[in-house]
């Protein structure tokens, strides 16, 4: 027992050695030891920052796929052909209303569902005008996109059945017409309609694709569909799934009643496209991280090319401590220490080049995030993979000036000049 005590004492003493003699050698020369770590430093540093960067980006757009709706499905009208001529999705006008509540009655996966009608026209109010986009729901807007009024209320079923000329009005749609006042009690014209401003949407910004989703009213999909689109049918349905675990069986649900619904049978092409939150999320997510990779591998190359620095010096090192290695041998070093020695000398460079590197990554990330408004996601494993990549880089191109020094004939390395 007295005897593995010793002998781990006596391992430790003769690493702790090595580590000091590593720092005394590196202390000599700091300038070229500090040159040397500079590629360590910025190959680190760029590859949090990118990492970063990437990290943010795919953060955002996903916190933007979220706010799109609660486990968001949409059903979009198919594809019509005329003469041998396919007009493209959504130019069928197969989809009504009563898909829409049949889907809600017989879906147990779906929570909630509305049909949706879109038209746009010159809003007037208060002596200011606004061209905008206009949508009409049913009374379960709310619940799948999510989106709560900062005033006012939301229209009812009867405001429904009834194509009540009410609306509601988005943030920017009240920042344009109604700057410093309370718009909700307010009467704005629609294609010379008169209709009531009911409450205002909650502040939601940009979508994943750019859009501006507060330049927006909202009404009743009755009202939009008999007094301003003029038309019978509904452009395309929004549903909820009860849970994210069941949007594939409600995308299921969904496509079997409306085929039947729509007397779809056997082979033939659906009248109708069911895409889902999923689909989208995992599109923009799986580019997000090729991004993220990509930054990050281009960083990297930083780091080889300070490995490559580092494996220059210590064979320059080796080259001019040759009669120091030929006197170490000579008083009993073995050809392990000789190697340990250099590695270590390697190892302790990229490592302290590692940890200043990155603090550097985290600070540029903050100064770009602070300056440029990018959303940059600094995370634990990624600073610890950098900081173990550094390790590695370390030991990887440390390793030959190592071997070479621990390879040197005592007797020729005492005599080199």
């Amino acid at each position: 027992m007295q005897t593995n005590t010793l002998n781990k004492t006596g391992c430790f003493m003769r690493y702790w050695q090595i580590l000091k003699i590593a720092y005394k050698a590196l202390t000599k020369n700091k300038m070229r030891s500090s040159l040397t770590m500079l590629g360590i430093i910025i190959g680190v540093g760029a590859v949090i920052a990118m990492v970063g960067i990437g990290a943010g980006a795919t953060n955002m757009v996903t916190a933007q796929i979220s706010a799109m709706g609660d486990n968001l499905i949409n059903i979009f009208p198919g594809s019509q052909q005329s003469g041998g001529i396919r007009l493209g999705a959504g130019s069928m006008t197969t989809l009504k209303d009563d898909d829409a509540k049949a889907i809600k009655q017989n879906c147990s996966a779906i929570k909630a569902v509305s049909p949706v009608v879109r038209s746009n026209g010159q809003v007037i109010a208060a002596g200011q005008n606004w061209n905008t986009q206009i949508e009409g729901y049913s009374t379960d807007f709310p619940v799948i996109r999510s989106w709560p009024l900062s005033s006012g209320s939301f229209f009812t079923d009867q405001d429904v059945q009834g194509a009540t000329k009410v609306c509601i009005l988005g943030k920017t749609i009240v920042d344009n017409l109604f700057p410093n006042e309370d718009p909700v009690g307010q009467i704005i014209r629609i294609k010379k309609l008169p209709f009531r401003v009911i409450g205002v949407l909650s502040a939601k910004g940009q979508n994943a694709m750019g859009r501006d989703q507060d330049d927006i009213i909202i009404m009743p999909y009755t009202t939009v569909q008999r007094k301003l689109a003029g038309i019978t049918h509904i452009h395309y349905i929004m549903a909820s799934a009860v849970s994210r675990d069941q949007i594939d069986l409600a995308s299921e649900q969904i496509t079997e009643l409306l085929r039947v619904r729509h007397k779809i049978v056997g082979s033939q092409e659906n009248d109708f496209t069911v895409r889902t939150q999923l689909e989208l999320a995992t599109t923009i997510n799986s580019t997000a991280n090729i991004m993220s990779i990509l930054l990050g591998a281009i960083a990297s190359v930083s780091l080889i090319v300070g490995g490559i620095g580092i494996m220059n010096i210590m064979l320059v090192s080796v080259t001019e401590r040759t009669r120091e290695i030929g006197l170490r041998m000579a008083v009993g070093a073995k050809s392990r220490d000789i190697m340990i020695q250099f590695l270590a000398e390697s190892i302790v460079l990229s490592l302290i080049g590692g940890l200043i590197g990155i603090m550097l990554g985290v600070i540029s990330g903050k100064i770009i995030q602070a300056v440029l408004h990018w959303p940059i996601l600094t995370s634990g494993p990624a600073i610890a993979v950098a900081f173990l990549f550094a390790g590695f880089v370390g030991v990887f191109f440390g390793f030959y000036p190592a071997r070479k020094a621990s390879l040197l004939d005592p007797i020729e390395a005492l005599r080199y000049e």
